[in-house]
């Protein structure tokens, strides 16, 4: 097994037990000298990837992924299509600093999220335990609030 860090729709428990059922939570954490970004043009609009950044940091769940399930996120998250790549980093959690690897957008930096996926983080890191001002700048991030109606 590897330890996965999710930082996006991932920290939902309810939402990784559905792309990754045989990985248990490990606990949370935090990147230091990282922040969460957006990038790409894509369908509906920028993706959540995350950049060094000094003096920021991304709120973490962490998961220890079984062999099993790493196929099956790898393919939710476009590595199949090349739209997103593994790396590996350090963390800072309660017990110390593991090495443990998260997946980055392979595209450029840029662009504003739909509305409904930004909510869909802020949701995802609230249900994961984030800290409620975590969550709030979350929330009041820039996004294209004239996303299509599906």
């Amino acid at each position: 097994m590897a330890l996965y860090a999710a930082y996006a729709r991932n920290l939902d428990p309810r939402e990784m037990f559905i792309r990754a059922p045989h990985s248990p939570q490990q606990g949370t954490g935090w990147l230091d000298d990282w922040r969460l970004t957006f990038g790409g043009d894509h369908w509906d609009g920028a993706l959540v990837t995350l950049v060094e950044h000094p003096g920021s940091q991304v709120f973490l769940c962490l998961y220890d992924l079984a062999t099993e399930d790493e196929p099956l996120l790898d393919e939710w998250e476009g590595m199949t299509i090349d739209l997103y790549s593994k790396i590996r980093v350090r963390v800072r959690t309660r017990d110390g600093n593991p090495l443990v690897w998260l997946y980055v957008l392979n595209d450029y930096e840029g662009g504003l999220p739909s509305a409904t996926y930004l909510g869909a983080i802020a949701d995802a890191a609230e249900a994961c335990g984030a800290p409620h001002s975590y969550v709030q700048e979350l929330r009041n991030r820039p996004c294209d609030s004239n996303e299509p109606l599906l």
